[in-house]
């Protein structure tokens, strides 16, 4: 009896609908709408990520090209590039970024054991952006500098698995550092930041709840020396030191004493000075974790290369963040696929093997075999010989 759902559809069954349909109540996503819904919209935009579409034409003209296979993947809608369009633009994306919440919750749990090359049993978040440039003719609304605009993806990720679990989206002018005044920190938890997030007042808090965390220090940084702690010079510190602040502000808000470690990486032979609020981890460990820290570098690279977030099928600011929620949303699900099916496959070849075979109906368990790949289905003793081989 041959296989009847596609890749596709059985991608999509990881996806909690109960959640979802609570997201679509909380915002009034399918208000007065009559054939094209939120999933339609969804499934739409995450066929049109998993096989990199180029526009909303292109979209179009993919899934009408396969119309009979749309209601076995759960496309129920009439597939139209202005329907499409008009879906973007006026429902709203937070219906997308509260399911991206509840994939959050799945992958976490999933990854919560992921190795990521330091000995440590707390969770550790990595904090960074990055910028994605647009058009300003066609993005007035986000006014970058006075010929260009650009939006920022402030991101929390987790590093058990690289796992995005606090993201905000705003214009390209919002500093960096604003960011910690929306970020509630974790009891226990360390957080890895470069030094264009050390605003003391607003590190102060970390201290306070119990979180810990780990930057880089400015130069001219006004401190005065408590205790000089012995070190191990082969591991390339150079000396750690507990000290306390003494500028004129930076004493007021962090009046608490810090860690002050001098690296000297043994690779590049490059010095960098670290700050942390712990005081019991050994030296090379806060070396270690500020080393991580490239796991949020590779993820922005990743997502760019691999998801459409620097291509937007709508210009609206509405249509932009729908369209980036979705593709943390796609992320996730594959995170989520890796994960449920134990495979060995990076993320990247994951994501090229499903853009390739989302329309057959095959188990998906034989899409990823490579080695024992068969379609029982197939009587290949009726097929004629290549040149008498």
């Amino acid at each position: 009896m041959p296989i009847e759902s596609t890749v596709f559809s059985q991608v999509m069954v990881l996806l909690p609908l109960h959640e979802f349909r609570k997201c679509v109540n909380r915002y009034h996503g399918n208000h007065k709408v009559q054939s094209f819904t939120c999933m339609d919209q969804f499934l739409c935009m995450a066929f049109a990520e998993l096989t990199y579409r180029e526009s909303l034409r292109d979209i179009e003209a993919c899934l009408r090209a396969m119309a009979p296979r749309l209601y076995h993947m759960g496309i129920r809608g009439r597939v139209a590039r202005s329907t499409l369009a008009d879906a973007n633009e006026m429902r709203d994306w937070r219906i997308y970024a509260d399911f991206a919440q509840v994939l959050i919750a799945q992958a976490k749990v999933l990854y919560a054991k992921e190795d990521f090359g330091v000995e440590l049993n707390a969770t550790v978040y990595a904090l960074d952006s990055t910028t994605i440039d647009l058009c300003l003719s066609l993005f007035p609304w986000a006014r970058f500098r006075r010929t260009k605009a650009a939006v920022k993806m402030h991101t929390l990720l987790n590093l058990r698995g690289s796992i995005p679990e606090f993201i905000v989206i705003s214009n390209g002018k919002l500093h960096d550092v604003n960011i910690l005044d929306v970020l509630i920190p974790q009891p226990g938890s360390y957080y890895i930041m470069d030094r264009g997030y050390v605003d003391f007042a607003r590190l102060y808090p970390f201290q306070r709840t119990g979180a810990f965390f780990v930057t880089r220090a400015k130069r001219r940084l006004k401190f005065r020396r408590r205790y000089s702690h012995p070190v191990d010079r082969t591991t390339g510190v150079r000396s750690d030191q507990t000290i306390v602040l003494t500028g004129v502000n930076t004493a007021k808000d962090y009046p608490m004493p810090l860690r002050r470690i001098h690296y000297v990486d043994p690779e590049t032979g490059k010095g960098l000075i670290f700050l942390t609020n712990d005081m019991l981890l050994p030296a090379i460990v806060i070396a270690q974790l500020y080393k991580a820290r490239w796991y949020v570098e590779l993820f922005f690279k990743w997502i760019k290369q691999h998801l459409r977030i620097k291509a937007f099928y709508g210009t609206s600011e509405n249509a932009v963040k729908t369209q980036l929620w979705i593709s943390v949303c796609v992320y996730l699900l594959v995170a989520i696929l890796k994960k449920r099916m134990v495979l060995s496959y990076s993320m990247n070849t994951i994501l090229q093997i499903l853009s390739l075979t989302l329309f057959e109906k095959t188990q998906i368990s034989q899409v990823f075999d490579r080695q024992n790949y068969t379609n029982e289905y197939d009587n290949t003793s009726n097929q004629l010989e290549l040149l008498g081989l």
